[in-house]
């Protein structure tokens, strides 16, 4: 008899988690689970309740409703158990900028009590690429070379759980490539990681994305099965002023979407018939060629955002 693929351990399990500040809800109902060495993407708009998520996932925070595990460990009665063993990489550089890069790590190490302290931070140097710079000030490191540090210090007591809260923002694309690059290695390793990001390539880059809006799960899945699920039509226009058609179409019924980018024309909407109603009166251009064309992850982004309610206070 054949035997049975081993089921997949969930590093993340959580229900219906809920967390409210005074008469706003954040976080309202949200589920997720996340097998163990994946890389889940949490996108939204800003104050949609990303960090809040990330931060009760990792104990942080504690919700006000819901439940579940993290690392097999109850998300309330085990937060300091799971904080242990969670790398937490914050939005703003966190670590000392009159300390040299060496010294933080070594002042972290500390903090988590770590035996083979300098054994440590050396690897940490080495996998990283820091090691020719480690007596160099924090503060005189630019926003990539901060980047690298801050993703040692999160992994240097070898977590099991890496948050990263848009970890690359104001990073140039060759050290974000890198970045992303060390992300699947750890992966790889069997460490689970969750993002958030703004950047629709990085989406594109984790093996499952997770869309949050004003405090709701919106969207779940890879990148492939949220296109698939959207049901918007799209096409592409491109020829002569095919891009000066964005204005015009922006706002037109049948239209969640439409934005130029160079000379090329990109529109959607999630009723295909309006969608062609909305463009006919262009496509009796000749120089314009209209082709039919797949919804990017951002087109289905916007859509998205445009259905959902701003939940802070008189919105």
């Amino acid at each position: 008899m054949p035997v049975a693929p081993p089921s997949p351990t969930l590093a993340i399990d959580v229900h219906d988690l809920v967390k409210r500040y005074g008469p706003r809800t954040v976080v309202d109902g949200f589920s997720l689970a996340v097998e163990q060495g994946r890389i889940c993407g949490f996108l939204g708009p800003n104050g949609s309740g990303k960090t809040t998520t990330l931060r009760m996932i990792c104990g942080l925070l504690t919700p006000d409703g819901g439940s579940g595990t993290c690392l097999g460990h109850d998300l309330v009665r085990d937060r300091e158990a799971i904080k242990r063993q969670t790398g937490y990489m914050t939005q703003k550089f966190g670590l000392y900028e009159d300390l040299t890069i060496r010294e933080n790590l070594e002042f972290v190490g500390r903090v988590y009590g770590l035996d083979r302290l300098k054994q440590r931070v050396d690897q940490s140097l080495e996998r990283l690429g820091l090691t020719t710079r480690q007596s160099q000030l924090a503060g005189a490191l630019s926003g990539g070379w901060k980047q690298r540090l801050a993703l040692a210090a999160c992994v240097l007591h070898e977590p099991k759980l890496l948050l990263l809260d848009e970890p690359t923002a104001g990073v140039d694309p060759k050290a974000r490539r890198a970045f992303w690059d060390e992300i699947h290695a750890y992966a790889a390793s069997g460490i689970t990681v969750l993002v958030s990001t703004h950047y629709m390539d990085e989406a594109e880059r984790c093996h499952e994305i997770a869309y949050i809006a004003y405090g709701e799960l919106m969207a779940r899945g890879t990148a492939a099965d949220i296109v698939r699920q959207s049901n918007l039509s799209a096409f592409i226009a491109t020829g002569p002023g095919a891009d000066r058609l964005a204005v015009k179409l922006r706002d037109a019924p049948g239209v969640s979407a439409a934005a130029a980018f160079g000379a090329t024309l990109h529109v959607c909407g999630p009723d295909r018939a309006a969608l062609e109603r909305a463009i006919a009166p262009y496509r009796v251009d000749p120089n314009i060629v209209w082709l039919e064309a797949e919804p990017t992850l951002e087109d289905i982004f916007i859509h998205l955002m445009g259905q959902a309610h701003d939940n802070a206070p008189g919105a």
